[in-house]
């Protein structure tokens, strides 16, 4: 994984839009998601690191997560960001993909 670069992840939020994609979605031991299928219609990013992200769904709902400071875009097409500290732990972790994830 890399350091988010805003504009390059705004780049690859575009290869979601507009279709149905699974969705895996975490923070550190408050929330938990797996293969969530839903139709990406928005996707936005802010801040100058960590960042935040939002992601509008089937047109009537919204997926926020904060603190997202690494990402990458896998060969098998899959959009990894993740959340880490100062010492290292991932706090949170967002994916998109247009499979399945392994359960």
């Amino acid at each position: 994984m890399e350091k988010i670069n805003k504009i390059k992840l705004d780049a690859a939020f575009q290869a979601f839009l507009a279709q149905e994609v699974f969705m895996h979605s975490e923070a550190t031991s408050f929330v938990f998601v797996r293969n969530f299928k839903v139709n990406l219609t928005d996707a936005l990013s802010a801040g100058d690191g960590p960042y935040r992200v939002a992601l509008h769904f089937d047109g009537i709902g919204w997926l926020r997560m904060e603190g997202l400071t690494h990402f990458e875009a896998t060969e098998d097409g899959k959009l990894l960001l993740a959340g880490f500290d100062d010492r290292g732990r991932m706090n949170v972790a967002l994916h998109l993909g247009k499979e399945p994830f392994p359960e």
